[in-house]
């Protein structure tokens, strides 16, 4: 039974090697029958016009800031007058200094100048009296000189006195600190009692009361951005303010790869510096342009890019440059010609060189 049934597990286990071997054969012809095209998202680079606004948002800020110090040192602060949000005008009394070492100061250079005119005037009698006599031998000629030499130092003795009252006449009038400009206090750091000291800050002023929202915007939208453009300014509680492009800045935030810009706005009560404001920058409407959709550009370390559909449906990458966006839509200052079909999907599962299906997407209207 034993050697029956030998043969008969032979046969079978060479069957089910032709079995595999046939299958081998057969696997190579069903992949050499040809490429099977993925089905791909396609559109067509088109002429369009984009009419669509751009929004920024940032910090609301004075357009100009004052800051109040004390020119003298070691003077006690005796009153403040006004306070933070107070509106003030060029030259009103802010805070007065503590003036009783000063009053002492003044008196004694007052006396000093007294007796330094007094000196003068006596100096001044002796090379009088001296006058004329220089050829007659009563004095020699070098106590005459001495009297004169004495007179034109005792003159200088009293202007010396006069300059120093003069200073310490300038140091009573820095004892008012004053309202450099006219505008709304934006912080008082000053308190009756404390020191004064020039790198002590005292006073901060809002000129003019006038605010600006410093608004932050993308680099490659700074090309959409100019001096005397109207913004609708949004503050919270959803308060719309008409403002107006002052300020284009040259330079862009190397770390953020932001630009800003300074968008000045009416004078209100309810603009406070610090905070956070959104602006919608009008472009309104422009030429046609060549377009894309968004969904059609890539972006890498080599920049943007597009996918392009060849005529042998065939696939190459395109490097572009951007411009303006709106509806959906991208402009494109440099890539692939108008008529041309890029990819809007899948560009994740194709290479260059892959043949592809592309299927019309479906656009939105003009």
């Amino acid at each position: 039974m034993r050697e029956s049934s030998w043969p008969r597990a032979a046969y079978g286990l060479l069957a089910v090697l032709a079995m595999l071997a046939g299958c081998g054969r057969h696997a190579p012809e069903a992949g050499a029958t040809g490429e099977q095209p993925r089905a791909v998202r396609a559109a067509t680079v088109e002429s369009r016009i984009l009419t669509s606004d751009l929004t920024a948002s940032g910090r609301l800020v004075p357009r100009e800031e004052a800051a109040v110090t004390s020119q003298l040192s070691g003077y006690r602060v005796a009153a403040v007058y006004v306070d933070e949000g107070d509106e003030v005008r060029a030259g009103q009394l802010l805070a007065r200094l503590d003036d009783t070492l000063l009053r002492s100061d003044i008196a004694q250079q007052e006396a000093n100048l007294a007796q330094q005119r007094v000196a003068a005037e006596k100096a001044d009698q002796e090379a009088a009296r001296v006058r004329g006599l220089e050829e007659s031998g009563v004095l020699s000629d070098e106590a005459i000189a001495g009297r004169r030499l004495a007179a034109r130092t005792a003159q200088a003795g009293v202007a010396q006195a006069r300059a120093l009252l003069a200073a310490q006449r300038v140091r009573e009038g820095l004892m008012e600190i004053r309202a450099p400009v006219g505008g709304r206090i934006l912080e008082r750091a000053v308190r009756p009692g404390d020191v004064s000291s020039p790198a002590t800050l005292m006073f901060r002023i809002a000129r003019d009361d006038l605010v600006e929202l410093d608004a932050e915007i993308p680099e490659q939208a700074m090309k959409l951005v100019r001096v005397g453009q109207r913004a609708d300014v949004i503050l919270p509680g959803d308060i719309h303010v008409a403002g107006v492009v002052r300020l284009v800045r040259a330079e862009v935030d190397r770390a953020t790869g932001l630009a800003r810009a300074r968008i000045l706005l009416p004078r209100r009560a309810d603009l406070r510096p610090g905070g956070f404001a959104q602006a919608i920058l009008q472009q309104g409407t422009s030429a046609p342009v060549r377009a894309v959709p968004a969904a059609a550009v890539q972006y890498g370390a080599g920049g943007a890019t597009v996918m392009v559909v060849g005529k042998d449906d065939r696939i190459s990458t395109i490097p572009v440059t951007i411009g303006r966006r709106g509806g959906g839509y991208v402009e494109l200052t440099s890539g692939p010609a108008i008529g041309a079909q890029v990819l809007t999907g899948s560009q994740g599962f194709v290479l260059d060189g892959d043949k592809v299906k592309p299927m019309r997407a479906r656009t939105a209207a003009r």
